[in-house]
């Protein structure tokens, strides 16, 4: 079976080894540009790039999809696809999607389940039509939410159950074994994409909704304020006797601090300064 492969993030890439280490042929791959990338907006290509290069595989653009192609398998590409590129390959085109659908459609379903302080989350295989995350499900799988998950873990967490659930599925769907179920659009929520100014906190709200806010955010954008007319990201919080316990930070242009050593060296901070 001929694949193509688009994808862009960390997850993306976690995807593509599982493929790469199948028996299926990835006959080339689809990513976002090189982007700046840090304070000194260093050019930097993208992870699927990365892994691509390594194992020789070609870098197409999204027009360039041969009508040769048996499937085209998405993982957080980032771009919405036109519906007669999705139509190309023989079988179409599937997603591995980091939620269970119909919940969370959208850019950032990882980030609201952490938010939304849910219990469990997961990941959904299915088949992408022209509407954001609408097409029918063909297989999904269940994960629990640990209480001291950041975006970062969760993602990786999420990225290795979809990688395992996409293997598994696609013979079945190439067969026909698997016939893709449409989804309950009634229930359907959706997510936005996450800017800098999200992870701005409002001091106004309480310990548990900026805890999980530290660990939605993590590590980009943040979960932010503002002291002595500097960006005070933190990094790192727990709740303990109801409370919110700071336990790593990072003052703009400084390196991350456990909260001793940032108490340390700055004998003048106080919380009812923060902005």
């Amino acid at each position: 079976m001929k694949i193509i492969f688009m994808g862009t993030p960390e997850f993306s890439a976690t995807v593509l080894t599982a493929l790469l280490n199948s028996d299926y042929e990835i006959a080339a791959v689809i990513t976002n540009p090189d982007a700046p990338v840090g304070r000194k907006q260093i050019l930097t290509s993208s992870p699927v790039k990365v892994l691509a290069e390594k194992n020789k595989i070609p870098i197409i653009k999204l027009e360039e999809i041969q009508e040769d192609a048996d499937l085209a398998i998405v993982a957080a590409y980032g771009k919405i696809i036109p519906k007669h590129i999705l139509d190309i390959p023989r079988y179409g085109t599937i997603n591995v999607h980091p939620s269970l659908l119909p919940k969370y459609r959208g850019a950032s379903p990882i980030q609201n389940a952490i938010l939304n302080g849910d219990k469990k989350t997961g990941v959904t295989i299915m088949k992408l039509d022209e509407e954001m995350d609408h097409g029918p499900i063909l297989a999904a799988s269940e994960l629990p939410i640990a209480n001291s998950d950041t975006y970062e873990s969760l993602s990786q967490k999420l990225a290795v159950v979809g990688a395992e659930l996409l293997i598994k599925t696609i013979s079945g769907y190439a067969s026909g074994k698997i016939k893709p179920v449409e989804q309950n659009h009634a229930e359907a929520t959706y997510t936005k994409i996450i800017k800098k100014e999200d992870g701005k906190i409002n001091w106004s709200k309480n310990a548990i909704e900026i805890e999980r806010m530290v660990r939605a955010f993590y590590p980009w954008p943040a979960a932010w304020t503002i002291w002595n007319g500097k960006i005070l990201k933190i990094l790192e919080a727990e709740i303990h006797n109801g409370k919110l316990e700071i336990k790593k930070l990072q003052l703009e242009g400084r390196k991350i601090l456990s909260i001793k050593e940032f108490l340390n060296g700055h004998k003048d901070f106080s919380v009812d300064r923060l902005k």
